[in-house]
């Protein structure tokens, strides 16, 4: 068992932690309460733009939906009349200096996430520092920012906090890292506007968030079948996310007959990675096709999902907005 094992387990109640887990989370506990206390009394500062901000992330360590809500509220806004752009840090790329990414940007250098969502249309801008990618999206007309992944960079202004919470694990044991998988403790919930839980359990106040697919689509070509079309068949389960086995899981509810093949968040892939021996067909997140289509194979498939979410959650948020004056 690898040491990040080992603690993902001890977070969720089937392990114990490294008698050096405890310290070191009451460590992090206390640097980041002097750092958000740093921006609190204006020490540290945050850039406000001209135009809305609405953050998207979470507390917790490892996959819980971000991007799909990311992708899903960026529709939503734009049928409503508004042109929001995303900003991210780009984990995965190399690019460190603020980039505005065209119509065919490179996984490798913007990283995997941010290639997705501008594949759904909406302009998005990546860079370590976001205030300066962000007005790369001011410069390109956008009138209201999302900033996915942003719960935690105070440098960037918000209007706007939505915290994405996995509704089968929750929060674990409830610690801070390394501890626990919390990157903020639990009081922070406390402070944002809306809460939006990813299935599971879902408690008073949480808005409902569902996951839903039913097709696949060819990485070669691009043509589109039903998934229950692979149903009863063997299938190569590729995952390169937070938490891989939510993938595996919904594919399996699907009748399929899951080989599971986990890699580490934002693996950057290669050809040999997904030589199985054999021509069962390959299945994959649609954040981890868009690193394999150069090299893809008649057999690769991805499996794409879309948030649904109550209308009610849109229409306050625009709500929100338009109480704001900005």
């Amino acid at each position: 068992m690898t040491l990040a094992e080992r603690l993902e387990a001890a977070w969720y109640g089937t392990g114990r932690a490294p008698w050096w887990a405890g310290p070191l989370s009451w460590l992090y506990g206390a640097l980041t309460a002097l750092r958000r206390g740093l921006y609190r009394v204006g020490v540290l500062r945050s850039v406000r733009l001209p135009v809305p901000v609405i953050v998207i992330g979470n507390l917790s360590v490892g996959g819980t939906g971000k991007t799909p809500l990311t992708i899903a509220l960026a529709d939503a806004l734009r049928k409503r009349g508004y042109k929001p752009g995303v900003v991210s840090r780009g984990y995965g790329g190399s690019q460190k200096e603020p980039l505005l990414l065209d119509d065919a940007p490179e996984p490798a250098r913007v990283g995997d996430e941010p290639c997705l969502i501008r594949a759904s249309g909406v302009p998005v801008a990546v860079g370590r520092d976001r205030p300066a990618a962000a007005r790369l999206l001011l410069a390109a007309g956008c009138d209201l920012v999302i900033a996915d992944d942003g719960l935690q960079h105070y440098a960037l202004a918000r209007d706007l906090e939505v915290c994405v919470i996995d509704g089968v694990r929750r929060f674990g044991n409830g610690r801070l890292l390394p501890a626990g998988p919390l990157r903020e403790p639990l009081s922070r919930l406390q402070k944002v506007s809306f809460r939006v839980c990813n299935g599971g359990m879902v408690t008073p106040g949480d808005v409902p968030m569902e996951l839903r697919g039913g097709t696949v689509q060819a990485l070669l070509d691009g043509h589109t079948q039903p998934l229950a079309d692979f149903a009863g068949q063997t299938v190569h389960a590729v995952a390169a996310i937070g938490y891989p086995v939510r993938f595996f899981a919904s594919l399996r509810a699907q009748g399929l007959q899951v080989v599971e093949h986990p890699f580490a968040d934002h693996h950057a892939f290669v050809a040999c990675d997904l030589a199985f021996g054999d021509e069962s067909p390959v299945l994959m997140t649609e954040k981890d096709a868009v690193k394999c289509r150069a090299f893809a194979q008649a057999h690769w498939w991805s499996v794409p999902v879309r948030a649904v979410l109550p209308p009610a959650f849109f229409d306050d948020i625009e709500a929100r907005l338009r109480r704001s004056g900005r």
